[in-house]
């Protein structure tokens, strides 16, 4: 996004992974940003320790821009709920340990 466009829109998406075994794979292409609406990009990733679920966070310019692009992604491996973020109410700190991300900032 240009500093002439409006402000970033902030989305949670809560996976329910059905089949972990596809959804994992087919994540990666989240995680890489392929295919993703122009101004989304996934920001953080927390994974449940079995495999089971995961809780993304995301910019972008639509909730239905991360919604759509997850849920073709990951097909029927996956159920996903998502929903914009109150910005004003959120907050954030960097956790001391997690990694950061290794994909470049696009």
């Amino acid at each position: 996004m240009t500093a002439n466009e409006e402000d970033p829109v902030y989305v949670v998406v809560q996976h329910k992974f059905l089949k972990p075994e596809a959804a994992f794979p087919r994540g990666q292409a989240l995680i890489d940003g392929t295919g993703a609406p122009e101004g989304t990009r996934v920001l953080q990733f927390y994974p449940h320790v079995e495999g089971s679920a995961a809780t993304c966070l995301w910019e972008t310019e639509s909730v239905e821009d991360v919604q759509r692009f997850v849920d073709t992604t990951l097909g029927d491996s996956s159920i996903n709920v998502c929903y914009e973020v109150d910005a004003e109410m959120a907050f954030a700190e960097s956790p001391r340990g997690l990694k950061q991300s290794s994909a470049s900032a696009s």
